[in-house]
């Protein structure tokens, strides 16, 4: 049926006004966004750790501790474990959750506070370990039930103490050396271990001729042998037995009496300016630096 323009303008009119009052609650607050017109995305991202897991009685229920962000539902939603695969004789399972990323949500803060995930595997897990996300290690070996025993960075099986290439880079992890350090030297007898080591700090090129790109800095630790591997017992750069056995009276004699100091190129020292003869010298570079 014909309608007048005036009718038409009209129903337009109050459409226009219906699809407005639409929009503006859509901006209102959407996947718990507030006071913004544009709607909040959510983002499945992987736990920044995995904590410990534990293994039901039926052997594949698996509870999964882990962090997210603080902030309730208006943060966080969705945490979940997946079974991924059963490879390499390992099963490989999935922690995720959903969070808002990149936008400024109210009682979404940085703090992170404790969650579990659990999942029900298609088979019992039995003597194979377990990797979460990829990178988080299990296994049952040596493990106290219900629990799964967490993997260091060495594995599930570290090196045991002993003079082996192995247990040296356990001795370097545990004084916290720096990434690319390098061993230069080891005494060793089985209980007792002597380590030097060093690492790079010029810039990155093959020139070694080039005193810039052949700068180093280096250390020497004293270790026992403890039950997880060599403990750190004293960190010193002069030669001989004197200081480590003040520190230590057992480290035996044998691995530290021919001790040389460590390089003054590795370990350098800095000491204080010597003050001028006439005692203004000082003084007065003492106000030059400081520009009285």
């Amino acid at each position: 049926m014909f309608q007048r323009p005036g009718r038409r303008r009209g129903a337009a009119a109050a459409l226009w006004a219906v699809a407005v009052l639409l929009l503006g609650a859509c901006g209102k607050q959407v996947g718990g966004a507030t006071g913004g017109a544009s709607p909040a995305s959510w983002t499945t991202v992987e736990p920044s750790y995995v904590t410990g897991a534990r293994l039901g009685a039926d052997g594949r229920t698996l509870s999964l501790d882990t962090l997210v962000p603080e902030g309730g539902r208006s943060c966080v939603k969705d945490l979940r474990a997946e079974y991924r695969e059963r490879v390499n004789g390992a099963v490989w399972v999935q922690v995720t959750y959903a969070t808002h990323y990149g936008i400024k949500v109210a009682g979404c803060g940085g703090k992170e506070k404790p969650a579990t995930a659990r999942v029900r595997l298609p088979e019992p897990l039995g003597k194979e370990d377990l990797i979460v996300d990829h990178y988080t290690h299990f296994t049952r070996d040596r493990a106290k039930p219900p629990a799964l025993r967490l993997c260091g960075k060495l594995g599930c099986d570290p090196a045991p103490t002993g003079c082996t290439p192995d247990s040296y880079d356990q001795a370097l992890m545990a004084v916290d050396a720096p990434k690319h350090a390098y061993r230069d030297s080891e005494r060793c007898d089985g209980r007792w271990l002597v380590l030097d080591f060093s690492w790079r700090t010029g810039p990155a090129c093959d020139d070694t001729s080039n005193p810039a790109c052949s700068s180093a800095l280096g250390d020497r630790w004293f270790y026992r042998a403890g039950k997880s591997g060599w403990v750190p017992v004293f960190g010193g750069v002069r030669g001989g037995c004197k200081d480590v056995q003040r520190k230590e009276p057992r480290f035996p004699t044998a691995l530290c009496e021919s001790l040389a100091p460590l390089p003054a190129r590795l370990h350098p020292a800095y000491p204080p300016p010597s003050a001028s003869p006439s005692g203004h010298g000082g003084a007065q570079d003492a106000r030059s630096r400081t520009g009285r």
